[in-house]
């Protein structure tokens, strides 16, 4: 739409953290494809690498926790007692973001790994599933948090503030789900609607707190 409208080349995003600011950042004249679906390269002086679930490094387009260091990141935290969770042994600072990269370095985010929903030995991404309840014309805001299950472990829980006047049922929210590709086991299974969401003062949704509600 900018690039319609604007007549730019693209816009650029840049990935980077409160302990860990501006970690990637593309060039203004990079390919549309790096512009449109990454956030670029490690800036100057940082490395960035993807870590799977096993500690050892992915492989080229292989989904991983995203682990940086570089000059920015922060010294610690005020309260000593999480510093030993936030670096793995290397000194990599554990950012808690999944994401890809590609050939050239480019940072995909994928999502985050407390937002990953485990149903039956099975990760869910709950950034896929709010991706495709917002194309639904009667979802306003959502957010998807993973639900206590006594069968699965864990089921997709969707916290969705309808439009006005309009009624939302789960059944028709899975279905929106399904015809939009999503596996069966990915589709919302449990359905909370609220009139908002909880958010800080950055405008960040607050999952713990939703969590807890199901909790």
């Amino acid at each position: 739409m900018a690039r319609e409208v604007l007549g730019v080349h693209g816009i650029t995003s840049s990935w980077g953290l409160t302990e860990f600011p501006v970690a990637t950042y593309p060039s203004p004249d990079a390919p549309v494809a790096v512009l449109d679906h990454t956030t670029g390269p490690a800036v100057a002086g940082v490395e960035v690498r993807t870590v799977g679930a096993d500690g050892q490094e992915c492989a080229t387009g292989e989904e991983g926790e995203l682990r940086l260091r570089g000059p920015q990141c922060f010294l610690g935290y005020v309260d000593a007692s999480l510093d030993a969770d936030a670096f793995d042994v290397d000194g990599w600072f554990r950012t808690g973001d999944l994401g890809v990269l590609d050939s050239e370095g480019n940072v995909s985010v994928t999502g985050r790994i407390k937002d990953i929903i485990i149903r039956n030995a099975e990760n869910i991404s709950a950034l896929e599933v709010e991706e495709a309840l917002y194309r639904h014309p009667a979802v306003v805001d959502v957010a998807v948090v993973a639900a206590p299950d006594t069968r699965t472990g864990e089921r997709v829980c969707a916290f969705v503030v309808p439009a006005p006047g309009v009624t939302l049922s789960l059944t028709s929210l899975a279905d929106h789900c399904r015809s939009l590709g999503l596996a069966v086991q990915k589709c919302p299974e449990q359905l909370e609607l609220v009139d908002s969401l909880p958010r800080n003062s950055f405008g960040k949704v607050l999952k713990q707190d939703l969590r807890a509600r199901v909790a």
